[in-house]
C-alpha cells in the first residue's frame, strides 16, 4: 500500500471534520462503513491486533507519546492519513467537552457467521436484543477477558460500532470477532458443527450455573436487559441455567451475567 500522508486542519468548517462527525449516527456510519474510536489507549488495543485507522486525528499534547508516534508511523506506512488538529475539532468528532487526544476512524468490519472458526475458542458470547451500548462493550471485554472467540448478536440489538459501544469494550472491539445475525439463521449454523447452546433462564427447568460441565465450545447465550429471552430461544438450547440471587433482585444486569457465566465456564477448563 502507498504511504500515506500527514496534514493540519484546525477549522471546524473542514469538509473532512463535517463528515468525520457524522459518523456518531448510526445510518452515517452505516452509508460510509466507517466508526470512530477516541483515545490511545484504545487506538494502541487495535495496532496490536493489526487494525490501523484511515484517518488519525490528534492533538499536539497527545502526539508526542511514544506510543501515539508508534501509532503514527504505523498509519502512514498503512496508507492512512494522519491530521493534526486542535482539541476543540476533537471535541466536535467525539461529542464530548473532555475529548481524548486521539480519535480514528476505522472501516468497519463485516463479519458473517459463516466466517467465524467456532473451534478457535473455548467459549463464544451470544446476546439477544441487546439494547445498551455500555453492556455490549463490556461484554466484548470480557470475551477478551476469557479468551473468548467473539460476540454474535442476535435480531435487533444496539449498534456495537456507536461511539459508546466502542468506548466501553476498551479496545475489544478489535480484538473480538463480532457478528449481527437473526436468530433464524445463527441456530442452523450453530446445529451445522460442534457446539453447546447454554441459555440463562429464570423458567422451572433450569440448573444451577456450577452445576453443569460444559462442553467446548460452549456458546453463552444471554437475554435481553428488561425481558430475558423468548421461551422457545431457552427451549432450542442444550441446557439452561441460571445464578442464585440471594436478595431482593430477581436477576443480574445482562453484562454482568454474562461475565459471571464466561468465567464459570474458564474456571472449569482451568481445573479440570
Amino acid at each position: 500500500m502507498a504511504t500515506g500522508r500527514r496534514s493540519r486542519i484546525e477549522s471546524l468548517s473542514n469538509p473532512l471534520v463535517k463528515r468525520m462527525r457524522l459518523l456518531r449516527e448510526k445510518r452515517h456510519r452505516r452509508a460510509e462503513g466507517l466508526f470512530l474510536a477516541e483515545g490511545l489507549r484504545i487506538a494502541t488495543e487495535a495496532r496490536e491486533a493489526g487494525v490501523l485507522p484511515q484517518w488519525l486525528f490528534l492533538a499536539e499534547e497527545g502526539a508526542a507519546h511514544p506510543l501515539a508516534r508508534a501509532l503514527v508511523e504505523a498509519t502512514l506506512a498503512n496508507g492512512g492519513e494522519v491530521i493534526d488538529t486542535t482539541p476543540a475539532i476533537l471535541s466536535k468528532l467525539s461529542g464530548k467537552d473532555n475529548a481524548q487526544t486521539i480519535v480514528g476512524i476505522y472501516a468497519e468490519p463485516k463479519t458473517a457467521l459463516t466466517d467465524l472458526d467456532r473451534t478457535a475458542a473455548p467459549i463464544w458470547l451470544v446476546a439477544e436484543r441487546l439494547r445498551d451500548p455500555g453492556n455490549l462493550g463490556t461484554m466484548l471485554r470480557t470475551g477478551d477477558a476469557v479468551g473468548a472467540g467473539g460476540l454474535i448478536l442476535l435480531d435487533e440489538s444496539t449498534d456495537p460500532y456507536a461511539v459508546e459501544a466502542v468506548r466501553a469494550s476498551m479496545g475489544a472491539i478489535f480484538t473480538q470477532s463480532l457478528v449481527q445475525a437473526r436468530w433464524d439463521e445463527f441456530l442452523p449454523w450453530l446445529r451445522s458443527g460442534p457446539g453447546e447452546l447454554v441459555a440463562t433462564w429464570l423458567g422451572d427447568d433450569t440448573r444451577d450455573y456450577q452445576a453443569v460441565r460444559y462442553a467446548a465450545p460452549t456458546f453463552i447465550l444471554i437475554g435481553n436487559e428488561s425481558q430475558g429471552m423468548p421461551e422457545d430461544y431457552a427451549a432450542a438450547a442444550d441446557v439452561r441455567v441460571k445464578m442464585p440471587m440471594m436478595g431482593k433482585a430477581d436477576s443480574l444486569n445482562a453484562a454482568v451475567a454474562a461475565a459471571v457465566m464466561a468465567y464459570e465456564v474458564l474456571n472449569q477448563r482451568r481445573t479440570r
